[in-house]
C-alpha cells in the first residue's frame, strides 16, 4: 500500500452532488491546481454542486510506492495499475470535513476529466471500470499509442504561418543536406550557428527544432501562454536582419546555400538564416555559455552518467519510463514522408528519440503499444464518454479526431459528445479565468462554447444518476 496524494474543494458541493475528478496525468498534482480554482474542475462542481478533485498519479509529485526509481522499481508504473489506484480511491475514500457523508462512486456519480496522456487515462478509466465512473471528459486523449510519432508536427506544418513553415522546411532541408549527405561541411554549419562544440550531429539538429517545439505550449490564456513559438517565427519570417552581429555570417550562409542547392533563393533566406541563428543564440546558446557549462552539458543526449541516476529527486524518470515501455510517441523528422520536406530534422531518428529508453532503463525494443492500444485505440467509446479535441493540437493524429480515426462516422450527441475545438491547441478547455478576468474575447468563443457544453452535459449526466 502506498498514499495518492489529492487535493479537494468542497465550496461547490451540497448533498447529491457528484464527485468532478480532474486526473493529473504525468505531472505533479500541485501544477493542476489552478485548474481547480477556475479551471475545468471548478466549472464542472459549481455547475452541478459538486465536489472538485485533483488525484496525482502514481510516481509523480508525491506519490510513489517505492524507495527509487531503479528501472528494477519502475517496472510498478504500468497504466493499468495506476487505473486501479484511480478506480479504488473512487470506491475507498474519505474527505476530511466530509467523514459524515459517503462519497464513493458506490453512493454519488463520479466524473472523471483528464488532458492529454490524462485524457486518455479518464477515457480507459470510463470503459474499463464502468461501474465505478459515470461518466468521463477525455480532452486532447492520445487514445492511441504510437511508436514513431512523426505526425506530431503534422499540425504545426498544416496550420502554422505560411511563410515561418515554408523557411523552418528550406533551412532544415540545408541542414540535413550537409549533415546527411556534404558531412565535409558539418564543421561549417556548427560554427555558423555558432554551436561549434555541439559533438554529435543529431544533439546540433535537436536544437535546431527548438522553435516550432514551441507550438504545444501556445494558449489562448496569455497568463499561461508560452510565446516561443510565435517568437521564433517573427523572426524567421522576417526580410529585415534583425541581430546585426549575425551579419558576420553572411558569407558562410551564401556558401552553404549553393552547396545545398539554395543558391537561387539567397535573397530570402540568407537574412532569414541570419534571424534564425540571433534568435537561436539569444534563446539557447548565449544562456548556456554565461551558464559556465560546455555545448554538449546543454544539449546532448548523449549522457549515460546522467541517465544513471534513480533516487526520488530525479523526478523526469517516470514519464520517459511510460512511454519507453508501453506509449511510444517519439518525434522523429526520419518518419516523413519522402516527398515532403520535414520541419525538424530527419537525424531526429527512433535511434536518436530512444537514446533515454536504452541507458536509462536497458528498453532496447520498440514499446508494447498493445498494452494500451486493445482498449480500443481510434475505436474507443463508451456512453458517458465524452471527446473534446482541439483542431490545431499537435497530438490530434493520436486522438480520436485523427483523420486515420474517421472522425466524419462520430456524431456530437449529449450522450457521447464529440467537440472539435475551432483554433486550439492542446486541451484548451482545461484552464479558465476567473469572473472578474473574463472580457468580450477571453476566453476565446470556441473554447468559452465548449466549456459550456461540458457543464451541460455533465449536468444531463448527473440528472441520469438521481
Amino acid at each position: 500500500m502506498f498514499n495518492l496524494r489529492y487535493f479537494f474543494d468542497p465550496s461547490h458541493y451540497k448533498a447529491g452532488g457528484p464527485v468532478i475528478v480532474l486526473a493529473s496525468g504525468e505531472d505533479s498534482a500541485v501544477d493542476r491546481l489552478p485548474y481547480l480554482q477556475k479551471g475545468i474542475a471548478a466549472k464542472l462542481a459549481a455547475a452541478t454542486n459538486g465536489l472538485g478533485v485533483i488525484l496525482e498519479h502514481r510516481y509523480y509529485g508525491t506519490s510513489f510506492p517505492t524507495s527509487d526509481l531503479s528501472t528494477e522499481n519502475l517496472r510498478f508504473l504500468t497504466t493499468a495499475q495506476a487505473l486501479a489506484d484511480t478506480a479504488y480511491f473512487a470506491e475507498h475514500v474519505v474527505f476530511p470535513g466530509l467523514e459524515h457523508q459517503n462519497l464513493t462512486a458506490s453512493a454519488v456519480p463520479w466524473v472523471a476529466y483528464g488532458g492529454s496522456y490524462a485524457g486518455a487515462f479518464v477515457a480507459f478509466l470510463r470503459v474499463l471500470y464502468p461501474d465505478v465512473f459515470w461518466g468521463a471528459i477525455s480532452s486532447s486523449g492520445v487514445v492511441k499509442a504510437i511508436y514513431d510519432y512523426w505526425e506530431y508536427y503534422e499540425p504545426v506544418r498544416q496550420y502554422g504561418p505560411a511563410e515561418c513553415i515554408k523557411t523552418t522546411q528550406s533551412v532544415i532541408h540545408v541542414v540535413d543536406t550537409i549533415l546527411l549527405n556534404h558531412t565535409s561541411l558539418v564543421g561549417q554549419l556548427k560554427k555558423t550557428f555558432l554551436m561549434p562544440n555541439v559533438t554529435y550531429n543529431n544533439d546540433f539538429a535537436s536544437i535546431l527544432g527548438a522553435g516550432v517545439g514551441g507550438w504545444q505550449s501556445k494558449n489562448w490564456d496569455p497568463a499561461v501562454n508560452d510565446p516561443s513559438f510565435s517568437e521564433y517565427c517573427g523572426n524567421i519570417s522576417s526580410d529585415a536582419v534583425l541581430y546585426p552581429a549575425t551579419a558576420s555570417m553572411n558569407a558562410s550562409i551564401h556558401s552553404l546555400l549553393s552547396a545545398t542547392g539554395y543558391a537561387d533563393q539567397a535573397k530570402t533566406l540568407v537574412p532569414r538564416m541570419m534571424n534564425y541563428i540571433g534568435w537561436l543564440n539569444v534563446s539557447e546558446v548565449a544562456p548556456c555559455a554565461a551558464s559556465g557549462q560546455t555545448q554538449d552539458d546543454c544539449f546532448s543526449t548523449h549522457i549515460p552518467e546522467f541517465y544513471e541516476q534513480d533516487d526520488l529527486s530525479q523526478s523526469w524518470r517516470s514519464w520517459p519510463y511510460q512511454y519507453c515501455s508501453q506509449w511510444g510517441f517519439l518525434q522523429t523528422g526520419s518518419g516523413v514522408p519522402k516527398n515532403q520536406l520535414p520541419i525538424i530534422s530527419r537525424t531526429q531518428t527512433l535511434e536518436y528519440e530512444s537514446l533515454i529508453c536504452r541507458d536509462a532503463f536497458n528498453i532496447t525494443t520498440p514499446p508494447d503499444t498493445n498494452a494500451v492500444n486493445y482498449i480500443g485505440a481510434y475505436n474507443v467509446s463508451y456512453n458517458r464518454l465524452a471527446f473534446m479535441d482541439g483542431q490545431e493540437d499537435p497530438w490530434r493524429p493520436a486522438t480520436v479526431h485523427a483523420p486515420e480515426a474517421k472522425p466524419w462516422n462520430r456524431t456530437d450527441s449529449t450522450d457521447q459528445p464529440f467537440i472539435l475545438i475551432a483554433g486550439a491547441v492542446h486541451h484548451w478547455d482545461e484552464n479558465g479565468l476567473f469572473a472578474n478576468q473574463t472580457t468580450k474575447t477571453l476566453p476565446p468563443a470556441p473554447v468559452a462554447n465548449a466549456q459550456k457544453a461540458e457543464e451541460s452535459f455533465v449536468q444531463a449526466w448527473v440528472k441520469e444518476n438521481m
